[in-house]
């Protein structure tokens, strides 16, 4: 019997689907460990399917030998393509036996690039069709699934489409024609292998670090000089003021001000109060989101992300891939707020209570998805960062229908012989919208005491500060991704993994953010001989390209053409320097790695380095003077990634490392195994355990 085959972009989604659409009780089948559903909507039969994200990758057509440029390539299944993904191949052949007997095929992937992009190979590669009914969403809520369904477009978003495919084409031939390039030419030039790699958004990217390590190189610090009168007033407490004139740029004035005020008077001159009010914040977009977590929850953009998705596919939240600031009243405002109202009663309650629900908006929009919002559905467990991130996802939701905060500084003028000096305090008046956002509100209150205008101040100590202006903050993670979407760098979902692709290439190092010498090297060298290669600008270009294509005023065959012409020119050109391009980043490779590893001074020989290496059984530290004959080394725990600590035992003055394992925070370890605070440990473990039996075997517990 026919039906109708729906594909979600990954198992929770179908799940979420099948149960919004069912007339009746869903019915699950599975082929091995992948799930699929049968129900009936309206007495019509359909089977909702599933990938697991992308089912196929770019690959390498007529692969013959590593070199470059390769501009031949096709869309093959990942698990061919890649062993990692061999896990894939169950979802691929699921759906191919799903579709043999579908009379009807709607894409319910993602309304994205990506999701497009997943949804248009499953339809041409597996399902063998042209085209597809597409259903649009962004929320998994039964409400929102089963309008999308019975509104979906009769025709795939083939503009759309377009511009995922020629994005994914864009990225694969940027990447492995550049990286090829990089790491054959240190091969070729030092005979050691190390993997480089840049990319169309990787390269420019690294680029604004660099050009910001620059800025802090070059910086020359200023002296200057800053004037604090510390007092009492009448009623005993204690306050701080300082010189009007803040910034003092010469010594001799600053020194004459304190000489001037030194056993002086000091009256209150002048009390201004001014009152102010701060509007709420907007909704959030991805970008927003993620600075906002780093900064409040100390969740990097990537865990953000990653966060948010699972969020949204349990259905808790709205579709957190947008660039939105608008939250659209077809959304249910008041529904979605009666049903959160179950665990902030508080704060729905007052929102009930409000006449007009009107949000505080942004100005940039998303054509196909609003902003970020919480859709009513309750959590069934939240812990640790994802119970923090949804709680600021709500709370912020909540926080754009507030009423303004109205806040009050007081500035205090106090006079010293005709010197001023200035005392200020800010404090909240009406919370307004803070009394929604919650502890996540960042305003800072300091009261000022009563205080009365020709009151005199009694006069503790009149300090004078000798300090230097300082260098332009290095980035964040935050504060980087902030600024590439100012650049137009990358896309809202890929740009953290942009990031963090520097990181691992150990480009980046550090938060703040500092770039390796390797970095350095790669920029200058790629400046020097391909600047085109790090340009910001061309990027800039291309992701205007890409839009162009989305709207349908640009075709995507256009464009890489166009990249491969500029690529094979420069690409020429790179060869014909490749030899002075390799020793350069080879060094460079050398030297960072060696600081990277760098764990501490040989313990036996006192002259060599202990650096941490790998391998055949795992990670180990081992003298970099081995040659000399120095056969020093240490084991090192094999389950986790190892780094420095950059400091010794207290103990036994070995150095330390720090292991870093999955959803555990960094643990110290001394690496020598016969440490006195090893042994303190073990004792310590073993008490806890003392007298305790096994409840299988009755024998008595061991730390192991």
């Amino acid at each position: 019997m026919k039906y109708e085959l729906i594909i979600a972009e990954k198992p929770n989604a179908a799940l979420k689907i099948a149960e919004a659409l069912a007339d009746k009780k869903t019915v699950k089948k599975s082929v091995g460990k992948i799930s699929y559903y049968e129900l009936e909507h309206k007495g019509k039969r359909i089977v909702v399917g599933c990938a697991v994200g992308h089912l196929f990758t770019i690959a390498e057509k007529d692969k013959k030998a590593w070199t470059y440029p390769i501009f031949n390539y096709e869309w093959k299944a990942s698990y061919l393509a890649n062993k990692d993904a061999k896990y894939t191949k169950a979802y691929v052949d699921n759906l191919k036996n799903l579709a043999k007997d579908a009379d009807e095929i709607t894409v319910a992937t993602d309304y994205d690039l990506e999701g497009s992009t997943i949804g248009w190979n499953i339809v041409k590669y597996i399902c063998n069709r042209k085209d597809a009914k597409r259903m649009k969403f962004s929320t998994l809520t039964k409400e929102e699934l089963v309008e999308s369904y019975n509104n979906a477009s009769k025709h795939l978003d083939f503009p759309q489409i377009e511009a995922g495919v020629t994005r994914h084409s864009l990225d694969w031939l940027w990447g492995i024609n550049l990286s090829r390039a990089l790491t054959l030419s240190v091969k070729n030039a030092t005979n050691t292998f190390s993997l480089l790699s840049t990319g169309r958004v990787q390269g420019p990217t690294l680029k604004l670090i660099e050009e910001k390590e620059k800025e802090i190189e070059k910086f020359k610090p200023t002296p200057y000089w800053e004037i604090e009168l510390i007092g009492n007033v009448k009623t005993g407490e204690e306050i701080s003021a300082w010189h009007v004139k803040g910034k003092i740029l010469e010594r001799k004035i600053a020194e004459q001000i304190i000489k001037i005020t030194d056993g002086k008077k000091a009256i209150i001159k002048e009390i201004e109060i001014k009152e102010f009010k701060q509007k709420p914040p907007i909704p959030f977009d991805l970008t927003s989101l993620q600075i906002e977590a780093y900064s409040v929850i100390n969740i990097s953009p990537q865990k953000t992300l990653e966060i948010a998705q699972e969020l949204y596919t349990n259905g808790y939240i709205s579709y957190p891939r947008t660039s939105s600031q608008k939250l659209p009243e077809s959304i249910g405002y008041k529904k979605i707020i009666e049903s959160l109202s179950k665990i902030f009663n508080k704060e729905c309650k007052y929102l009930l209570s409000k006449k007009l629900l009107k949000p505080n908006e942004g100005q940039k929009t998303d054509a196909a998805h609003p902003s970020i919002f919480p859709t009513g559905e309750i959590p069934k467990k939240l812990e640790g960062k994802s119970a923090d991130l949804y709680e600021l996802i709500a709370r912020r939701f909540f926080s754009v229908f507030g009423e303004d905060a109205i806040r009050e500084t007081m500035t205090v003028t106090i006079n010293i012989n005709d010197e001023l000096f200035l005392l200020k305090g800010t404090t909240t008046k009406e919370k307004g919208w803070y009394e929604l956002y919650g502890r996540f509100v960042k305003s800072e209150e300091e009261e000022l005491p009563q205080l009365e205008k020709n009151e005199e101040i009694k006069v503790r100590e009149i300090k004078l500060y000798d300090k230097e202006t300082k260098p332009p903050a290095r980035y964040n993670e935050a504060s980087l991704i902030k600024e590439m979407e100012k650049e137009n760098l990358g896309t809202k979902a890929t740009r953290s993994v942009v990031v963090q692709n520097l990181f691992d290439r150990n480009y980046l190092v550090d938060k703040p953010i500092k770039i390796t010498d390797l970095g350095k090297a790669t920029v200058n060298t790629l400046e020097k001989y391909c600047p085109e290669v790090v340009d910001v600008e061309l990027t800039r270009k291309f992701e205007e390209d890409m839009d162009a294509i989305q709207e349908a005023k640009k075709k995507g065959e256009e464009v890489v053409e166009n990249a491969k012409e500029f690529l094979d020119k420069t690409l020429a050109k790179f060869k014909k320097h490749e030899k002075e391009i390799g020793k350069e980043l080879g060094k460079a490779a050398i030297e960072t790695r060696d600081k990277e590893s760098y764990i501490g001074k040989c313990t036996s020989c006192k002259e060599g380095e202990l650096h941490i290496r790998r391998g055949k059984f795992g990670m180990f530290a081992a003298c970099n003077r081995y040659e000399e004959g120095c056969k020093t080394t240490f084991a090192l725990p094999r389950n986790g990634l190892v780094k420095s600590a950059n400091k010794s035992c207290e103990v036994c003055s070995y150095p330390k490392v720090l292991i870093f394992r999955a959803k555990r925070k960094p643990q110290e370890l001394c690496i020598n195994p016969n440490c006195e605070s090893k042994k303190a440990e073990e004792e310590r473990l073993n008490k806890l355990v003392e007298g305790k039996k096994c409840p299988n075997c009755k024998s008595q517990k061991v730390i192991s």
